[in-house]
């Protein structure tokens, strides 16, 4: 199950992601050239790179949810929810959870804008979608098969916090992000997938 889960989702480069499965769904589409059109699309937060309106577009149709925090969706329109940490909402048998997501020694994104990492349940897989976080207590309470997590340091955790985000979770299966666009390069996903093997199985995926 966790195998063919993991085939269904395509990296599209900095925290974008695409799942193929039973529904389509999207997290943080950003500088993407289209694709299949969206049942839900989940944007973590207000930032250029996370909610563009202009990508959200290229893959929204007339049924799709937009799944958000309030400043996103401000700008977003549409079927558009808003979430705060903690809540959570279930769509034709996909279920959504917020969590935290924040910096604890930079201001780029502060606690207390209540911004959004995701829980994605579905097909009996729990998938977690980060947003742009540092390791953060909260995320020893999760409970998650597949673990998308940013490694670029400068605005999210460096590839060595992440690692330990990894332990502290204990996915299945994690999967670098946040790099390659703005910062992070390749070598901050493969620092991270070296320092955890043995231990978490790390996936690199190539951009879709």
């Amino acid at each position: 199950m966790l195998q063919e889960m993991a085939k269904k989702i395509a990296w599209l480069g900095h925290d974008a992601f695409r799942i193929d499965a039973a529904k389509t769904i999207y997290f943080d589409p950003y500088e993407i050239s289209g694709g299949p059109k969206a049942d839900l699309i989940l944007v973590s937060h207000d930032h250029f790179d996370h909610c563009s309106p202009e990508d959200v577009a290229k893959i929204q149709q007339e049924g799709s949810i937009l799944i958000t925090e309030k400043d996103s969706a401000a700008k977003l329109t549409g079927d558009v929810r808003i979430l705060a940490p903690g809540e959570s909402l279930e769509l034709d048998g996909v279920k959504v959870e917020a969590v935290p997501a924040y910096n604890r020694d930079k201001e780029f994104h502060p606690q207390r804008n209540q911004w959004l990492g995701f829980i994605v349940e579905m097909e009996g897989v729990r998938i977690y979608h980060a947003g742009d976080t540092d390791r953060i207590p909260e995320m020893k309470d999760f409970q998650v098969d597949i673990a998308l997590l940013p490694v670029s340091g400068t605005y999210v955790m460096t590839a060595d916090q992440a690692v330990e985000a990894a332990l502290d979770i204990g996915p299945k299966l994690a999967i670098p992000m946040h790099y390659g666009a703005i910062v992070g390069g390749q070598e901050d996903a493969r620092k991270f997938k070296e320092a955890l093997e043995g231990r978490v199985k790390v996936m690199i995926l190539s951009k879709t």
